[in-house]
């Protein structure tokens, strides 16, 4: 069998199985199994396989054909340009959280140049992905990332190091900001947002990311009513607050964020067109931003 014959085979199986992108899964298994990037890959199509790549091959198919998520079976996931790595304790990055990143570079590009002194908070860090992404497009921004999971920041950890991106970046096991100081000038998150009782409707896929970061409680909103509450606290006076939103969800949470004497921002949209980054700031500084 040839590496071009092996993907074909490959997106086939998956395809028979409705996974959702048979053709990228089946090149990034491949790629993987052989220790071959995409260059590499699409160089060499005609390579006849061995044995031992055969049996690789096989092994990751079965993985992906039991719904184990891509990012899991590859080890690492791209973010915002950023290679990350991955684990079962950890959310699996999403392109659409791409739009806080984008939403937060507004935000600090409405009030002075990317390259002043910053601090940032990160709530709920994860991996580490919205963090590490806004530290690589802050020269000299410092971050502080939370999470409840002593394995999650460990993993957040390693990939600031991985990225060199260490020395601004320090993480913190509490809930949320609970052991945060204020005078951040750009605080993120993604929180939980999925209602308890729809979890088990999500695809096999997302079901595999930890519980404690889907779930949102029965209405989906406790998690932002925890970092809505002390946004004020947190925050410096000319800073924004910028976080993901579900589907439907920004009538209830720019509520929430105006109850707690914040101005909210409409959200930005994703590439889908679902509003998915809302921002907020103090009175004064949304008076000098406008809607």
């Amino acid at each position: 069998m040839t590496i071009a014959q092996a993907r074909r085979a490959l997106a086939e199986a998956f395809r028979n199985a409705s996974l959702d992108s048979p053709e990228l899964d089946a090149r990034l298994l491949v790629g993987h199994a052989l220790r071959l990037d995409h260059t590499a890959l699409a160089a060499s199509p005609d390579r006849v396989l061995s044995a031992t790549d055969e049996r690789a091959i096989d092994t990751l198919k079965q993985r992906r054909l039991a719904r184990e998520p891509i990012a899991h079976i590859l080890g690492t996931w791209e973010f915002w340009g950023l290679m990350l790595r991955v684990t079962p304790a950890t959310l699996v990055p999403r392109p659409e959280t791409e739009t806080i990143v984008e939403t937060a570079l507004a935000a600090i590009d409405d009030s002075g140049p990317r390259t002043r002194t910053l601090r940032i908070a990160d709530l709920g860090t994860g991996t580490g992905a919205l963090l590490l992404a806004l530290l690589s497009e802050l020269p000299n921004a410092f971050g502080v990332g939370t999470d409840m999971s002593a394995d999650a920041l460990a993993v957040a950890r390693g990939n600031a190091e991985q990225l060199g991106l260490a020395s601004r970046a320090r993480f913190v096991r509490c809930d949320f900001g609970a052991a945060l100081a204020g005078g951040f000038d750009l605080v993120v998150s993604n929180p939980p947002y999925i209602r308890s009782g729809d979890i088990a409707a999500l695809s096999p896929e997302v079901q595999r990311d930890p519980r404690t970061a889907l779930d949102g409680g029965a209405d989906g909103y406790v998690c932002y009513r925890t970092i809505v509450a002390d946004a004020k606290r947190l925050l410096a006076r000319d800073g924004n607050l910028v976080i993901e939103l579900g589907i439907d969800q920004e009538p209830v949470v720019a509520d929430l964020v105006k109850k707690a004497g914040l101005f909210p921002m409409p959200a930005k949209p994703d590439l889908s067109g679902i509003p998915r980054a809302l921002r907020a700031c103090f009175g004064a500084r949304f008076a000098t931003i406008g809607p």
